[in-house]
């Protein structure tokens, strides 16, 4: 199967209230010969405004936040165009599930496109750092790394590539961290052949059920506290693994006594649940989790000094006790239970409601139509969505890109709501304009002490765009 190994830039940390202002991506085979590659820049959505400090990182001047020939909605027309247009393939980044991956579903809805087209089949996705911290973690003579003050390996992307003798000097621009991922997922196939295929395994979610519903015992990759770590588990009796709310797989570590754990009753399981170190592990079946084979905990401690006897006997009574299973989720459901009710009540924006509620399938069969409409038409045909979030999404748009053919009342309306948002002095979960003065403010301290003309030229020139769009906006 292909891999698409792609990357983005963004205006602001947040993956609902920011905008994504650059991609690029680049087609491969399954031995990295490149057959395609994209690389996209837009202008930032109206009425919204940057967090300073994330186009620092990524480079991007208010010239390019400006003037750039793209719009944000004509750049994501583009890239939907690409990605279909390289599917099916596996889609790949750095640190990609936690980040790339939310804000391109997050922007693909805002847009009204289907939002899950990395994953949802014949696409399966994996995540790059993932398969680096799992290939270190079998041989850490795999890959050169950076250590960090608390003597742990640094996998920063730009660290690991400069590292690895790849020039890092552009990092954080999309195009070449698309290009680093490549060159070490490319060096980390090279060095461990024989592993590469299984990181692979667990790209889609149902690929992964398959795998630790089939066997008694597994390796299990996970990484917290800066540490790479291989775990050597059971899953739960086959019937009852997968958490009853969130849909992720369940396994035992099998370092613990589990015949103590057995007859416990639902409530001590919950409080065992609560301690440290962790007797359940929970396998993350839609995030590409690292699942390969027992040998490879087995040489590592404490697992290393057990008897294999003992191993196969604890992985015997977790798998084969159904009744054990069955209280394990039961638990697991209570405590999800009870953590939604503590969960606060305050009210969630549109922007937040990806996985609140999902778009109907009458409502997606729509987009097609109503992206190749002209303007004009986009308005009208916004009253053939029952879904309240896309129709205030599309008239954004419209503000957005053809301002022109809304109606006057709805035109001030929305640019009312816009200035409500980004004129706030509350803290608010998007970047406000107090928030944004504040924030330049900040960091000109910090490059008035380093001497960093650069930056504060740069500073100058967003203070002013901000001071811009406030003035445009403080009318409304």
């Amino acid at each position: 199967m292909n891999l698409v190994i792609w990357d983005i830039e963004s205006s602001s940390a947040s993956t609902d209230f920011g905008s994504i202002i650059e991609i690029g991506g680049i087609l491969v085979d399954e031995n990295f010969n490149e057959k395609d590659r994209f690389n996209l820049r837009c202008r930032l959505p109206e009425g919204e405004i940057p967090q300073a400090m994330a186009l620092i990182i990524n480079k991007t001047s208010v010239k390019q936040l400006t003037q750039v020939n793209l719009s944000h909605y004509q750049m994501l027309g583009e890239v939907e165009k690409i990605f279909k247009k390289w599917s099916p393939a596996i889609f790949l980044g750095w640190s990609n599930i936690g980040f790339d991956d939310e804000m391109i579903r997050k922007e693909f809805f805002k847009n009204i496109r289907y939002p899950y087209i990395t994953n949802a089949s014949p696409n399966k996705r994996h995540d790059g750092i993932n398969i680096a911290r799992a290939a270190y973690a079998i041989d850490p003579n795999i890959l050169q790394t950076e250590i960090n003050e608390k003597n742990n390996p640094v996998f920063k992307l730009e660290s690991l590539s400069r590292m690895n003798g790849f020039d890092s000097s552009d990092a954080h621009s999309a195009f070449f961290d698309a290009t680093l991922t490549m060159k070490i997922l490319k060096l980390i196939k090279k060095k461990q052949p024989q592993t590469w295929d299984t990181f692979l395994k667990t790209s889609n979610k149902s690929d992964t059920e398959t795998i630790f519903k089939k066997e008694n015992i597994i390796t299990l990759n996970e990484y917290f506290y800066g540490k790479s770590r291989l775990y050597l588990c059971a899953p739960l009796h086959p019937k009852h693994c997968i958490h009853p709310i969130y849909q992720w797989g369940q396994a035992v570590d099998l370092k613990v006594d589990v015949e103590l754990l057995l007859n416990m009753s639902i409530n001590e399981l919950k409080v065992e649940m609560k301690k440290t170190p962790k007797f359940l592990r929970t396998i993350r079946s839609n995030k590409a989790p690292i699942i390969i084979e027992a040998e490879y905990a087995m040489k590592t401690e404490p697992y290393n000094a057990m008897d294999p006897n003992l191993i196969k006997k604890r992985a015997k009574l977790v798998k084969e006790n159904e009744k054990f299973s069955q209280n394990i989720l039961t638990a697991l459901r209570e405590i999800a239970e009870e953590k939604e009710q503590l969960k606060s009540q305050e009210d969630i924006y549109a922007e937040e409601s990806i996985y609140t509620k999902f778009t109907s399938n009458k409502d997606t069969a729509l987009f097609p139509a109503w992206h190749s409409a002209s303007w004009k038409d986009k308005l009208s045909l916004l009253d053939k969505f029952d879904d309240k979030r896309l129709v205030g999404f599309g008239k954004k748009i419209i503000y957005q890109e053809a301002p022109e053919v809304l109606p006057k009342d709805m035109l001030k309306s929305i640019k009312r709501e816009i200035a409500k948002r980004i004129l706030s002095k509350g803290y608010e979960k998007w970047w406000t304009v107090p928030t944004c003065f504040n924030e330049i403010d900040t960091l000109r301290d910090k490059y008035t002490n380093e001497n960093d003309q650069e930056k504060l030229k740069f500073l100058d020139e967003l203070n002013d765009h901000v001071m811009s769009i406030q003035k445009k906006y403080e009318n409304a």
